[in-house]
């Protein structure tokens, strides 16, 4: 039996349906069972990481994790793990840690990723970079006018799609490897003003980029996340600026498949994008 925390998340519901077309038995672990919108063939059971003792339940039998970094809160899921014989955990991380400054984003995931191996149990990290998810965040802005404004629009970064992010968690459950790190990006280096264009060639609809000051966009972004992190995103995006993204070669090489590709994500996620 494989638990996946996290299971109602953009890269949880994929480690679900992965796992259940390779033929795995799947249970998940949510606050709201009842809303949770998974396949019947999901055995959903009701646990919350703020409240350690309801997750005793939901680890019987179980001998893999997919481990969702609920921060500052993984221990009582640990000691719960460790007690119930859980023989290996893929859990999700990032990229940011292996970053010269790791920041807020680099350092609050290098505390989850101490606390598993602190546990003892056979861990996999799955270190994923910028999120091509991200980009849905300019939407509004898309169907608001067909301009999407933000800040240093010549940054460049490899977005990884949560699909494959989701696929490489699912080959660590499949194939553990005690002790491996993955650390994914996507198969392209684009720029912002590159996704902006390939959003509009695919939606086929008129899409333009602005620029806008560093503070404009601080506002903006600080209104949907911490003011650490988006000080934090707004200083890589300034430091990636008049380059060439690193791609790495990892989701094919654990996989087996190539990357999805920027302008697949967006076909994928056209109606999120309406």
């Amino acid at each position: 039996m494989i638990l996946v925390t996290g299971a109602t998340g953009n890269v949880g519901r994929n480690v679900v349906q992965q796992l259940l077309e390779a033929g795995e038995k799947v249970r998940a672990v949510t606050r709201n069972p009842e809303n949770s919108g998974l396949p019947d063939d999901v055995e959903v059971i009701a646990g919350d990481f703020s409240r350690p003792e309801t997750l005793s339940e939901s680890l019987k039998s179980v001998d893999r994790a997919f481990l969702f970094p609920v921060f500052g809160q993984l221990g009582g899921f640990l000691d719960a793990a460790t007690a119930a014989g859980v023989e290996h955990i893929a859990m999700l991380s990032s990229s940011a840690i292996e970053f010269e400054d790791p920041g807020f984003i680099g350092q609050v995931h290098l505390e989850c990723e101490n606390a598993v191996t602190g546990s003892g149990i056979s861990r996999t990290f799955v270190r994923a970079g910028l999120f091509m998810l991200n980009d849905l965040g300019w939407a509004g802005q898309i169907n608001n006018g067909g301009v999407v404004r933000t800040a240093y629009g010549t940054a460049a970064a490899a977005p990884v799609d949560e699909r494959d992010i989701a696929a490489v968690a699912v080959a660590s459950l499949l194939s553990p490897e005690d002790g491996a790190v993955h650390s994914l990006t996507g198969p392209q280096s684009l720029t912002q003003i590159d996704r902006v264009r390939i959003i509009g060639e695919t939606l086929g609809r008129p899409v333009e980029f602005e620029e806008l000051p560093r503070e404009a966009a601080l506002g903006h972004l600080s209104r949907h996340m911490p003011p650490d992190a988006a000080e934090y995103l707004l200083d890589q995006l300034a430091s990636w600026q008049g380059i060439t993204a690193e791609v790495l070669p990892t989701i094919e090489q654990v996989t087996g498949r190539p990357a999805h590709t920027y302008a697949q994500w967006v076909a994928h996620h056209a109606a999120d994008f309406s």
